[in-house]
């Protein structure tokens, strides 16, 4: 019995992996290093901020030290919000969020994203109030593709339930194959949406659509039947 879908954040809610990308670019710029666009959607897009600087350290791309990955990675948000605030919801979005509330099923996000910058652009589209929880990049030690985040997802959800949910009747909706890893290893089912990549690159899911429009209640509850 289906009772959760459980929303990436950037790229199925929200149109902001190329401002994600700029946003990288520019924080890069003053240690002469800059990501193709090729680059990130191949190696880096699902990894949360901090992951993907540690990345370029490890592969030897960019030469710092611990603490100013935290000091690229602050930069990288202040420059992301500037330009967040007009971050365009994806459409369909809206409409798909408004028929799980008419049919009683909860609605939470799982993203690599910060919280205050999920937090502004759901509060500025008006579409808060539709998350029971929002779990994002501070809560979770390990990032996608490592199911951490999901199982905290799932727990946080059950502390506000009165009966308990399995991971078995959540649908995790993903545009990338690290979140359909994760959402995997986490024994949840998932839906993956075009947004970021093509069809062939999103196999991993149980079902792949162009938009969230294409979705029905009926094929959401077959897949936890």
């Amino acid at each position: 019995m289906l009772r959760v879908v459980i929303f990436d954040f950037d790229g199925v809610i929200v149109d902001s992996e190329m401002m994600h990308f700029e946003a990288f670019n520019r924080a890069l710029q003053p240690y002469e290093v800059q990501i193709s666009k090729e680059q990130y959607f191949k190696e880096y897009l699902g990894l949360t901020d901090r992951d993907l600087l540690k990345t370029l350290v490890e592969e030897g791309t960019l030469a710092i030290n611990e603490p100013q990955i935290d000091e690229i990675a602050r930069k990288k948000t202040d420059i992301f919000e500037e330009t967040a605030r007009i971050a365009p919801i994806i459409d369909g979005v809206s409409e798909f969020l408004e028929l799980l509330e008419q049919n009683d099923i909860t609605s939470a996000i799982c993203s690599g994203a910060l919280s205050a910058e999920i937090e502004m652009i759901l509060n500025n589209a008006n579409l808060r109030r539709f998350f029971k929880v929002i779990v994002s990049a501070e809560q979770v030690v390990k990032g996608k593709p490592a199911p951490d985040g999901f199982l905290v997802t799932l727990e946080k959800l059950n502390e506000k339930s009165s009966e308990s949910i399995k991971a078995n009747q959540c649908v995790v909706v993903e545009d990338s194959h690290w979140g359909l890893e994760a959402a995997k290893a986490a024994v949840m089912h998932t839906v993956a949406v075009t947004n970021s990549y093509g069809t062939e690159e999103l196999s991993l899911a149980e079902i792949v659509v162009d938009s969230l429009s294409e979705l029905k209640m009926e094929d959401l509850q077959t897949l936890c039947d």
